[in-house]
């Protein structure tokens, strides 16, 4: 089987550039939308969205990879590595790797990328894997760089990458490719497309022994700020990583082949679907701001810091609803005082509720999300 990588004339990919029109007509347009839309938050807020968008992120694609870390250990490493404040906690190297790499690539969009900077990002998110010969580095071992799956004694290769010895080659044509497209050029690549061959010409190179994968999320999250000439403040990580399965079948259907029109038209829809989080996220940024002004000391300490805890969880709201029980676990009250606080609040208009008697959940009662926004 012959691979992308060892067909006639690659690395030059071929594509149907008007399959993806409509959709970076979609992703331009969105973009607008979603800056306007941050331009509404305040200052504090807008740190805040910062931290819980790279917090997501760091968070969604190492679960992609299969990784699952301490959400809260994440987003305080990030909140540090903004300079911004955070409480005293120890962090485990995982959580502070990939938040410092996370921190680092949302400051660094405007840089050319080089080999020093790839190998940094690297030396970050692998930060204290002591199972890996080449942290940091460009791999050199002499085994096949293969992605497999299944049982050790009958394992299905899902891609063979090129060789350690080509690596450095393959990625110095990589790089002038990547930083050869001035904005001044009429013919340049439209966002999505430039972005979504960077991510497969990247990975199809696999140049590290590990974080590959991360690494090229981030790699098409710079080309993306590039085109729009900020950070693009979409949530694409944590937008593939709830389609996981159809994000690497993908990448395998595109992977033998230099014809990338299936893997460009995927990775668009994807990204404005990722947009339309963003804008989401700002929304209930907005929400939250007004229903704080609105109930302005009218909350005690209890239902200040439950409501502190639900807004954490973000637009997708507390998993189930929340519970009397869970208010009783986060401000230690009596049940009697839970469920006087829960009514208040609800009268208040800070939270809706639905169900019965054990079965009684609330939720945060944000109904103006979407309005007044331009």
């Amino acid at each position: 089987m012959k691979w992308n990588w060892q067909q006639p004339g690659w690395p030059r990919f071929t594509f149907d550039a008007k399959a993806q029109d409509g959709l970076e007509r979609e992703f331009l347009k969105a973009s607008g939308l979603l800056q306007g839309s941050y331009k509404h938050l305040k200052n504090d807020d807008k740190s805040e969205l910062t931290v819980s968008l790279i917090s997501e992120e760091a968070f969604k694609t190492s679960a992609i990879e299969g990784e699952v870390l301490n959400r809260d250990s994440v987003q305080s490493s990030i909140r540090r590595e903004l300079g911004l404040q955070t409480e005293l906690r120890k962090i485990a190297p995982a959580e502070a790797g990939i938040a410092e790499m996370m921190v680092n690539v949302h400051h660094r969009w405007k840089e050319p990328l080089t080999d020093k900077t790839l190998c940094e990002w690297n030396a970050m998110l692998l930060k204290g894997r002591r199972n890996l010969s080449h942290v940091g580095c460009y791999r050199t071992h002499t085994d096949p760089m293969q992605v497999v799956s299944g049982e050790i004694g009958n394992p299905r290769v899902h891609f063979e990458a090129p060789a350690s010895r080509d690596v450095p080659c393959e990625m110095k044509k990589f790089l002038l490719w990547f930083n050869g497209k001035p904005k001044q050029n009429p013919d340049r690549l439209l966002p999505l497309t430039r972005a979504g061959l960077a991510h497969l010409y990247f990975v199809s190179i696999h140049p590290f022994e590990d974080g590959n994968g991360r690494i090229g999320r981030a790699i098409s999250e710079v080309a993306l700020a590039q085109s729009l000439g900020r950070p693009s403040l979409i949530a694409l990580a944590a937008t593939i990583e709830k389609k996981r399965r159809q994000y690497y079948d993908a990448l395998e259907r595109n992977n033998k082949e230099l014809d990338v029109t299936n893997w460009l038209e995927w990775f668009a829809q994807t990204v404005v679907e990722a947009q339309a989080r963003s804008i989401s996220m700002i929304e209930f940024f907005i929400a939250k701001a007004r229903l704080y002004d609105r109930l302005s000391g009218k909350l005690n300490d209890r239902q200040q810091k439950t409501l502190a805890r639900m807004f954490r969880e973000g637009p997708d709201g507390f998993k189930g609803g929340l519970s009397a029980g869970n208010y009783i676990s986060i401000t230690g009250a009596t049940a009697s005082t839970a469920t006087r606080d829960l009514l208040d609040l609800v009268e208040k208009g800070a939270l809706t509720r639905t169900g019965q008697r054990r079965h009684r959940r609330y939720n945060l009662a944000l109904d103006g999300i979407g309005q007044d926004l331009v």
